[in-house]
């Protein structure tokens, strides 16, 4: 549920909830940690999150998640495998690939479908508007 346009929220509210957010994170995150300790690994990935998550009584947002994973490492893999489109600088070539490859693919509308879906999720702005 998004919040009306016109509203608005108490500074302590945002603190609150951003205390909370971090909380969560670090509840989820020192899971995972535990589960790559316990396998001599240095580094959390993406299953070590979902598995903390399940474990810990989230499995409802883990199933989801999951889906959201494969999606997102299907879309990585099809953007290194496209040619850069194009290039910095005057000369047109031996520079840096252009600007619409370097984009992250959460970072928005390169990866968002006609129907305003995200790895077939609706996108909204926070504001209860969908893009």
């Amino acid at each position: 549920m998004a919040l009306p346009d016109n509203a608005k929220i108490a500074k302590e509210a945002k603190e609150c909830m951003q205390e909370c957010v971090s909380e969560f994170i670090s509840f989820i995150t020192s899971e995972a940690s535990e589960k790559c300790q316990q396998e001599k690994r240095k580094t959390v990935n993406g299953e070590d999150i979902l598995f903390a998550m399940t474990s810990l009584g989230f499995e409802n947002y883990s199933e989801a998640l999951k889906i959201y994973l494969s999606r997102y490492r299907e879309t990585l893999l099809a953007n290194q495998n496209k040619p850069p489109t194009g290039q910095f600088g005057s000369s047109g070539s031996g520079g840096p690939a252009g600007p619409e490859s370097q984009q992250h693919v959460l970072s928005g509308d390169p990866e968002m479908a006609e129907d305003g879906t995200a790895f077939g999720y609706t996108v909204h702005n926070g504001n209860g508007n969908e893009y």
